[in-house]
This record gives structure tokens, C-alpha cells and sequence, in this order.
């Protein structure tokens, strides 16, 4: 210590005030895209005793109406029937990983109504959203709606993947 200076330091001038920087839109949407990339956005789900959605936070309303309708082509299919809850669990991610790998945007996962299973409890039902949502898999999964009646009605699920690297950026 230098007995000559002193230890207090004058205060700061109220008048002046510090500058916040103003909110970059840039910025922030750069920001909302890099999430929406590298999978980093959370899943908003909705449940009801029948149907099942769920988006990444930020997803087009207007992407998400579609997908409900089934308007998207349904590139590939897999069917949960007959399967164990762990079966069906390395089933669901080895076919959205490989469907990802094809570049493919639309498939649809067939789990079942449970109608058939011990107390009609549909297991799969309830679990697919789970698997959608955690791990691996999480990262492509843009969203997912309960199919039309036409294509399983409340015993299957549309997912939307989000583009592979390299493929055709437009969902038909």
C-alpha cells in the first residue's frame, strides 16, 4: 500500500449514465436459427387422453396446422404392433435416425390405440412423445401431431425431421 494515495475512490457522475445497448432483431433471430439448427430449443407438447403434439418452441403455426392436416406426404412408415415398450423404443429411434439419414422430412409412427394391451392402457401411446422429445433423436425432431383418420387416427403420429444438411430445403 502507498500511504500517499487515498483508499476511496470518488463516486461516479449521477448525471451520466450508462448506454444499454439496444436489442439487436439480428441478432436475436440469428440467435432463434442457430437453436433451431444444432436442436437446442425446447419441445412445447400439448396432451389430451386422444391426441398428441409437440413442437420445438418458435415453430411456425402455420408449418404446425399443416402437419396436423396431413398435408405433408408421409415418406416412410414404421408399426409398433406386437412390440415390448423397450422393442419399440430402439425401434422408433433406429428408424427416425435412418430416416434422417435418407433426407427424408415426413414419416408417420404407428403405435397403436392400446386397445389390445393389458387394461387397454396405451403404453406406446404415451411413450413415443417421450422419445420424440430426449436424446438423439430430439435433436431432428421438428414437431409432431397426431395422424388423420385416414393415415391411424389416434393410434399413430406424423413427424416432421428437420433437413439433413445437403437436401432440398422446401417440405413439399
Amino acid at each position: 500500500l502507498n500511504p500517499s494515495k487515498p483508499l476511496i475512490r470518488p463516486l461516479p457522475d449521477p448525471s451520466i449514465r450508462p448506454s444499454h445497448p439496444v436489442p439487436d432483431e439480428e441478432l436475436e433471430a440469428t440467435t432463434h436459427l442457430w437453436e433451431l439448427v444444432h436442436g437446442t430449443r425446447e419441445m412445447d407438447i400439448s396432451f389430451s387422453d386422444e391426441y398428441i403434439e409437440g413442437a420445438i418452441r418458435g415453430f411456425d403455426k402455420k408449418l404446425m396446422a399443416r402437419l396436423k392436416k396431413g398435408h405433408f406426404p408421409i415418406q416412410d412408415h414404421i408399426d409398433l404392433h406386437g412390440l415390448t415398450r423397450q422393442e419399440a423404443e430402439i425401434k422408433v429411434r433406429d428408424f427416425l435416425l435412418k430416416s434422417y439419414a435418407l433426407g427424408l422430412r415426413c414419416v408417420l409412427v404407428v403405435h397403436g390405440r392400446g386397445l389390445n394391451s393389458r387394461d387397454h392402457i396405451p403404453i406406446l401411446k404415451k411413450r413415443v412423445p417421450v422419445w420424440l422429445t430426449r436424446g438423439e433423436v430430439r435433436k431432428i425432431v421438428l414437431a409432431f401431431s397426431t395422424a388423420r383418420p385416414y393415415d391411424g387416427g389416434t393410434g399413430a403420429i406424423y413427424v416432421l425431421l428437420r433437413r439433413k444438411k445437403g437436401s432440398p430445403f422446401l417440405v413439399r
